[in-house]
């Protein structure tokens, strides 16, 4: 959440700030500029009346008698009405910090100011499309006539938006997460195995609740199915002060969304799942080197397309397009023949102090130095399930096969090429 005291120190700049991202996130702001008057109002007003009891104590020991009685009320006067400022002061600030937690993070000015994605900007890309003598499929139509991807089955099975995975695409997803986290970890990633459920604590730590309740899977114990692992590993140094940075985290893990927002979108093959698998890179930073880790991250994301041979692009998002806890977000998009689109691979993130401040994340920068928040970053290194519909399409061959890197061939056992499976 943003800091309430900047925010009430900074109000003309809050406001311009959450503008470029909409009209309704610079609406976000009244209510707690209202509320802020509040609290100033109450917390005056309280220290008044308590400096008031403190005289009024005082002058007790000097009094007797009619005096000393009247005296005596006037104090129980100001106590009932300390308490009842208190109370009140009490819930404006859990108003006020319920209200914080639906107002976005603000953008970073080095973003570009835009309503949606047409406003991105392409900052580079690398390699070239692959050019095809052929008029080439989409991958759910190759997965299927491969037998390596059953959708039918799924359904029955489970409903929309699942699919089973079937010999060698099987082996290929589990090859794909063993050569990202060995990649990453390469790059000094420490690897950890979160868990797959979590508290509501944590969905708020980084960002998850209030806002996007729909979007998640509740059990009925009140615990949440992760829509991401970067949930889990932020989290992990919940309420903790940290005695060094930076720290650098890998993940890998299940993946569980709702889509309530997507409105029917991406239906078709495996781009947009219920449940899927992601590497999540999550760093911690001091403010300074933020934007700078960021540059890295995004680095570091990109290295798995490189080795695999893939071409994509690097995109800053626009202000409007930025995700709700985000300062700065690069997307990586992969390109996809069969689609003849760039699509999302992996999206790289820096939330200031946002996330770090509902957790209370903190660092110390010297011994005897006051905690500060740290800066908290996460990226997919990279989505595998869009992985895998990038190797068909870009890997595919007239005769329906599908070539694979030369990277993945010992995960797969030598195995070279996808061929129909029975």
């Amino acid at each position: 959440m943003l800091d309430l005291r900047w925010v009430v120190a900074n109000l003309d700049e809050a406001k311009r700030r959450l503008a470029t991202r909409s009209a309704d996130a610079a609406s976000a702001l009244l209510p707690i500029e209202q509320l802020a008057a509040e609290r100033k109002a109450l917390i005056q007003a309280t220290e008044t009346r308590r400096a008031e009891q403190k005289r009024a104590s005082e002058q007790m020991r000097t009094l007797r008698g009619e005096e000393q009685a009247r005296l005596r009320a006037e104090l129980k006067a100001l106590s009932d009405e300390v308490k009842e400022k208190e109370a009140r002061l009490k819930q404006v600030e859990e108003q006020i910090e319920a209200a914080l937690l639906a107002v976005p993070n603000l953008p970073h000015e080095s973003v570009p100011v835009g309503s949606d994605p047409k406003d991105n900007v392409v900052v580079r890309s690398w390699g070239e499309k692959p050019r095809l003598s052929f008029t080439p499929r989409q991958h759910d139509e190759l997965g299927e006539r491969l037998g390596l991807l059953d959708f039918a089955r799924a359904g029955k099975v489970s409903g929309a938006r699942f699919v089973f995975y079937r010999g060698d695409l099987a082996r290929l997803e589990r090859a794909l997460v063993s050569f990202f986290i060995d990649l990453h970890r390469e790059r000094g990633y420490v690897e950890l195995l979160p868990p797959y459920l979590v508290n509501a604590d944590s969905m708020r730590g980084t960002g998850q609740l209030p806002k996007f309740e729909q979007d998640l899977f509740k059990t009925t114990t009140g615990l949440y199915l992760i829509p991401t692992a970067e949930v889990p590993v932020t989290n992990y140094h919940r309420d903790e002060i940290l005695a060094s940075l930076p720290l650098k985290y890998c993940a890998f893990s299940p993946c569980f969304r709702s889509e309530a927002g997507s409105y029917g979108k991406d239906t078709k093959g495996i781009i947009r799942q219920h449940q899927f698998h992601k590497v999540e890179l999550v760093r911690f930073e001091t403010p300074e080197n933020a934007h700078q880790a960021l540059e890295q991250l995004v680095d570091d994301a990109q290295e798995p397309l490189r080795r695999l041979g893939l071409h994509h692009r690097v995109v800053a998002l626009c202000t409007g397009d930025l995700g709700f806890s985000a300062e700065k977000t690069y997307d990586i998009e992969v390109w996809l023949p069969g689609q003849e689109a760039y699509r999302e691979i992996s999206s790289c993130s820096t939330f200031s102090d946002y996330q770090a401040r509902r957790a209370q994340i903190r660092f110390r920068p010297g011994p005897q130095d006051k905690p500060r928040f740290a800066h908290t970053l996460n990226g997919s290194g990279l989505a595998v399930g869009r992985t895998v519909v990038a190797l068909l399409e870009n890997g595919q061959q007239q005769d329906g096969t599908v070539v694979l890197p030369q990277a993945l061939r010992p995960y797969m056992g030598g195995v070279e090429r996808l061929t129909p499976t029975a």
